[in-house]
Parts: C-alpha cells; structure tokens; sequence
C-alpha cells in the first residue's frame, strides 16, 4: 500500500467508537493556525484575569453557600469538559484519567479480564452472559452463554450497574475472579474461577452459507480488525466461496489506518481515500495492485454504520467492485485525533473532512445504497434477515 507523508498519523473515529490517542501533545499544535509562540500567546488569554475572578467568585459561592458534597476534582474536570463541549462539535471531547484508560482499550481492542460479554436487562437489573470468547479465561472456568451473573468474588452484585461489573472482573493479569452465576431454568447456583489474561476483542465473524457464499461480519475498525479480517477472508477464501458479502451494519467505525490497509486487500490500485484539513492541505490514501478482490460482492450498511464503515462502503461504491445493500448511513464525514495531555488525560478533536475516491463529502448526508432495503422484523422468522436475503440473491444473480 502506498500512502503521501503527511499530517495525519492518527485515526478516523466513528459515531460511537474512538480508536487512536497520539502520544505526543505537540503534535496537535500544527493543527492551530500559528507558530507555537502565537498561540502559547493566545492559550494565556482564554484564562485571563477576569475569567479567574469569575471561577474564584463561583467557588466562594458554592464553599459558603451551596449544600452538597462537592468533590472538588469533579469540578475542576468539569471545567475541562465545558470547555471542549463549548466549541459545539459532537466527536470533540475530553477524557479525564479513567476515560482515558477506557479509550487505550478500544484504541488497542485489548483488555486484561476473562474474554466474556454482558448484558444488563433495564428493568430488572440482571446481567446475563451473552457470549464466551473460544479458549479464553471464561470457557476454561466453564462460563456458558446465558448464565446470569450472581456475585463477583463473593459479593452481590445485583444491585450494580453493567460498568460497575465489568470494572470488578476485569483486573490485573495472572489474578484469579470468582464468579457466581445462576444457571438452567431452575437457577442453580455455580461458583468458578477464572485466572485474568489479555484478551483480544472479536471484531469480525465469518461463515459459509448455502450456495458458497461467504459473510464478514465487521463490528468496528480496530487496530486488531485487520489482521483478524485478513485472516477470516483468507479462511473463506479457501473453503471455495463464489461470493461475499461483508455486513457493516451497526458498525460505528475506527482507525483510519485500519479501515485503509484492509481496502487495500479489496480494492484495484488507486486512491482509497483523501482527507482535507482546516487549511486546505490534502492527504492522500492508496491502494497497490498487489490485491483485489474479484469476485461478486455485497456491503451491508444501515443507519448506525458510520466513519470508517462509510469509507469502506463508499470506496466499493465509487470502484463499482461491489453492491451497497440496506439503509442510508450515519454521514460522518470527518476526521479526529487524539492528543495525550501528559497527566493521564487527553482529548479528542475534529481535524479534517474526508472524501471517497470520486471526491465525494459525505459528512452529513452518509452513503446512499444501490439497493434500498429497509430491515422488516418477523415475528414468525425471528432469524430471518430480509436484508442478508436481498444480499445473498444479488450475489447469486451474479454466479
């Protein structure tokens, strides 16, 4: 793949998911429309003398007069938070210490815990095990998909919100969790014990379906989608599928890098996407002719696919190497990074708009399908997808 040096060595975000922190804070200072000593000049007057007269006024009120508890750390991460929620963009964000850590996750699709997913009912509070990674912490303790969550080393934790769980069973690696889950319609009562190790995020899924077709499922754009991706296509590729169908619905996007490098795999040789900052200046993202995907092949999209997913979508669009099958997409058309703060904090900012290889913005307006398919629920097919259907008879109509 061959890819312009440039400014941008950090990720493209989707709606929901963010997926890179840069490490170095001065990096963001090209970005600010002067030399660093204008704007060191310019960051001393947001918090001038009559900004700090004001904070000290409102902090006097609140210790003479206001009756809560106050946390002053809160208070002073407020401030941080305001002050990016103030310039009014959506994907702009602060992220205090423990945000941070949180977003390190995402960023590297690893997390120290048990390789098990929850979910919490709203109304009655249970969290349910709904799905156990293969040979993972939990599948060795003997964790199975539907147990409902008892207690976590010893303690009750019916009354805790879904974070709250996760935060207790997570933890260093080489620990050991206790779990007591209730399990059967009888809810008999299991106590285990798994030891805490690295665990990698499912990203993609695959299968085989009738007629030789294959399906990818791709949940975000991760730095580990790539080479779980890679190696999913391959295997399809090798049980003989004839066709694919690649299932982005729902997915909120990722890292730019990521979604780049596996178009790569996709695409003829030629531009997969170009990305335009504040001042103009253009990035430029390629694809060699080393790979190309050549059979027939069909993009899932919906309302929720966003970011990166309309990149890969709109690429396959524009190329005419495949068919877009389902709703209007999200239209987020631009760019963030994200920029360590040197504390344990960091934020994120919108940077630059991106364009598909026909130069197409669709920031706002998200990717139109070539088939309009709207998903109709069948109460009597509960796992019947018209959508998957409408994908799998283009394909075949190809074969």
């Amino acid at each position: 793949m061959k890819q312009n040096k440039g400014f941008i060595k950090g990720a493209l975000f989707g709606a929901l998911t963010v997926l890179l922190v840069m490490g170095i804070l001065s990096c963001g200072m090209q970005f600010a429309g002067g030399t660093e000593g204008e704007n060191q000049s310019k960051n001393r007057e947001v918090i001038g003398k009559s900004e700090e007269t004001k904070i000290t006024l409102l902090k006097t009120l609140i210790d003479h007069y206001y009756r809560g508890d106050v946390d002053e750390e809160a208070l002073q991460e407020g401030l941080y938070k305001g002050y990016i929620e103030a310039l009014g963009d959506p994907y702009s964000a602060y992220y205090d210490e423990e945000e941070t850590k949180e977003l390190n996750e995402a960023i590297t699709g690893e997390f120290c815990g048990i390789g098990a997913l929850m979910s919490q009912d709203k109304s009655t509070g249970l969290i349910t095990i709904v799905q156990v990674y293969e040979n993972s912490p939990a599948s060795e303790a003997g964790l199975k998909e539907k147990d409902i969550l008892y207690k976590v080393d010893g303690k009750d934790i019916l009354d805790k919100n879904l974070n709250e769980v996760v935060n207790k069973v997570r933890g260093e690696e080489g620990t050991t969790v206790e779990l007591t889950v209730l399990r059967g319609e009888d809810g008999k009562e299991i106590t285990l014990t798994a030891t805490r190790r690295v665990i990698q995020t499912h990203t993609v899924e695959s299968r085989v379906l009738e007629g030789n077709i294959g399906v990818l499922g791709v949940s975000e754009f991760g730095t580990v989608t790539k080479d779980q991706y890679i190696t999913a296509l391959e295997e399809l590729e090798n049980q003989g599928i004839q066709g694919l169908v690649v299932d982005l619905r729902g997915n909120p996007g990722g890292s730019l890098d990521v979604v780049v490098d596996i178009l790569d795999e996709m695409l003829p040789e030629g531009m997969i996407v170009s990305v335009k900052d504040k001042n103009g200046k253009v990035e430029e993202y390629t694809s060699d002719d080393e790979h190309q995907f050549r059979k027939p092949l069909v993009v899932l999209v919906d309302g929720n696919s966003a970011s990166a997913s309309e990149i890969y979508a709109g690429a396959i669009q524009d190329y005419g190497i495949g068919q877009i099958v389902g709703t209007q997409t999200y239209g987020k058309g631009v760019v963030q990074q994200v920029y360590d703060l040197k504390d344990g904090s960091c934020v994120k900012l919108t940077i630059a708009e991106y364009l598909t290889p026909k130069g197409r913005s669709i920031d706002g307006e998200g990717i139109t399908p070539d088939e309009e398919v709207e998903y109709e629920w069948d109460e009597n097919r509960p796992d019947y997808d018209n959508q998957l259907e409408k994908a799998l008879e283009i394909i075949k109509s190809q074969l």
